[in-house]
């Protein structure tokens, strides 16, 4: 099978050469398009999950081999969820190649969070049924470097973390409102507020989901409580 251009691009962005380059057309085919006889990257996203999984897991243990179940378990959770799956497809362009349905790409299905997590994992799947866990396991240490090597000792995501500081003060979990909304419905701008019980607040906004709107506020507040601690 010949790759086109842009595919081949991409293939040097990730690091690998395919053997058996219908692996990496596969992982690339997201529902929308699949069929009988096109099949997507469902049970590639299920495998590469695991493949993820456990380099991550393996990095993370000879890292710190003094650390706890404790701390490893927020590390390994950043660095495996689906924000960060994400943030990794992005900086490979992985939307540009991907193979979408007419909705779903007018709806903005290259810019999905969700979608791109799920195709990230794909890949990494295709690697590792192409070449091996060895070479999955490289291309993930080399994509996920700076990750690793950043990981806060307490990787708690800021919604998790303002929880627990309120709990700790003795108010409820905080409210997250949303206060603001733009864009067209394909690329939606939202502005979300946090608010504890004391009457704290902070706002953030921009593109993505609420979630991760929400984390951003939730980082804001936390920002704003240690700064008058």
């Amino acid at each position: 099978m010949k790759l086109s251009e842009d595919i081949r691009a991409f293939s040097a962005k990730l690091g690998h050469d395919f053997s058996r380059p219908e692996l990496l057309i596969r992982a690339l085919t997201h529902g929308s398009v699949g069929s009988p006889t096109r099949p997507d990257n469902q049970r590639l996203e299920f495998l590469g999950d695991r493949v993820l999984g456990l380099t991550v897991a393996e990095a993370l243990v000879f890292a710190d081999r003094e650390a706890s179940e404790g701390q490893l378990a927020p590390r390994y959770n950043a660095l495996v969820r689906g924000e960060t799956c994400a943030d990794v497809a992005r900086e490979i362009g992985l939307g540009a190649v991907l193979k979408l349905g007419r909705s779903e790409m007018l709806s903005g299905g290259r810019r999905k969070e969700a979608l791109l997590a799920d195709a990230m994992e794909a890949v990494l799947a295709a690697v590792y049924l192409d070449a091996g866990f060895e070479t999955a396991r490289a291309v993930i240490l080399r994509l996920w470097a700076s990750r690793l090597a950043s990981v806060d000792a307490d990787s708690r995501d800021a919604k998790t973390a303002l929880q627990e500081w309120a709990q700790a003060h003795g108010m409820k979990p905080p409210q997250y409102i949303q206060t603001g909304r733009s864009g067209p419905d394909h690329a939606p701008q939202f502005e979300i507020t946090v608010r504890l019980d004391d009457g704290r607040t902070a706002k953030a906004q921009g593109a993505g989901t609420k979630r991760s709107i929400e984390q951003a506020a939730a980082a804001a507040l936390l920002e704003q409580i240690e700064a008058k601690a």
